[in-house]
């Protein structure tokens, strides 16, 4: 059996911003659904980044089997076509073992790239690449989402600062077609939103100050893990950190702070700052998914509930899309 981007459509998406309480839910919805969990984070795919990226724990992975991750080095990339490469592999497996599956995570890219497949856009150009890549080093990443910003803002608002690989490849597609990579990726995305059915992809919302609450507390808590010791680890693998590791969130803030660039209170409240920042923007792209069902949540429910409350809008929600 071959999973092609139809068979996607019969997989669960469970997604929403961070701290929003993903992985939790994942666990009794899989359970309910005998379903094994494909994780959906683009940094659970890295080995040694644990703290930061919040993985499940040991109990958890011990009652649902989770797929995608820990499968790469910290030094290797990967991009877009590689993960949905990986994921569709993982789903042919699940699926020959007559299990459900399960997305579980918070990166929109993939999410979408599963949904409605992946804008290759034009070839690379290694010399724009460089160049945007020179001025992320030496001018910082704000400058370089600044100027993104200025000719695509749509993008911009969509990119992380700190995702300097996607925000280098949005500034090539336009240099190069002189087009904004969005209004690209819109013109393929009315292609292809209506081909495949999804009635099972669902957002988990939080009141956003509620939400800000919970990442002041998950960051304290990655701290007390032992965030910094994490971070203070990476340096001594065999080879340096890929730009996609470090964009782990509190790579680059511990990073700063054991060089001496800032002092622990400023890590631990960029380290908020940015993670909140971070939420914002999933909540944008959370938004412009047409397949994407809310499920609004007060903070008070148990994930079983929630997981009772996901399934049941399922039966209940007709199936979208042309077919």
């Amino acid at each position: 059996m071959h999973v092609t981007a139809e068979a996607f459509g019969e997989a669960w998406f469970l997604t929403g911003p961070t701290a929003v309480g993903k992985s939790e839910v994942g666990i009794e919805l899989a359970e309910r659904l005998e379903a094994e969990i494909v994780s959906m984070d683009s940094m659970m795919l890295y080995r040694h980044l644990n703290i930061g990226t919040a993985k499940p724990s040991a109990e958890q992975q011990r009652r649902v089997r989770h797929h995608l991750i820990d499968v790469l080095d910290p030094w290797e990339e990967c991009s877009l076509a590689k993960y949905r490469t990986l994921a569709a592999n993982t789903c042919d497996r699940i699926l020959s073992r007559g299990k459900k599956i399960l997305f579980v995570g918070g990166t929109v890219l993939y999410l979408k790239a599963i949904l409605r497949g992946i804008f290759k856009g034009p070839s690379a150009d290694m010399e724009i690449r460089a160049k945007w890549q020179q001025d992320a080093e030496v001018k910082g990443v704000d400058f370089v989402h600044e100027a993104l910003r200025k000719v695509d803002p749509v993008s911009a608002s969509r990119l992380h600062p700190n995702d300097i690989r996607r925000i280098i490849r949005a500034l090539e597609v336009f240099e190069k077609t002189g087009i904004p990579i969005s209004a690209h990726q819109t013109q393929f995305s009315r292609f292809t939103a209506g081909k495949a059915k999804h009635n099972k992809v669902f957002c988990l919302t939080l009141p956003r100050e509620l939400l800000s609450e919970r990442i002041n507390q998950r960051v304290d808590k990655m701290l007390v893990d032992g965030l910094i010791r994490e971070v203070e680890g990476l340096r001594g693998l065999e080879r340096p950190l890929s730009r996609g590791a470090r964009q782990s969130l509190g790579c680059k803030e511990v990073l700063d702070f054991l060089d001496g660039k800032a002092e622990l209170e400023e890590m631990v409240q960029l380290l908020k700052q940015r993670t909140r920042r971070l939420a914002k923007h999933q909540r944008t792209w959370f938004r412009s998914l047409e397949e994407c069902q809310r499920v609004h949540l007060t903070g008070e429910e148990m994930p079983s509930e929630v997981a009772e409350q996901v399934i049941l809008t399922a039966r209940n929600r007709p199936i979208t899309g042309s077919g």
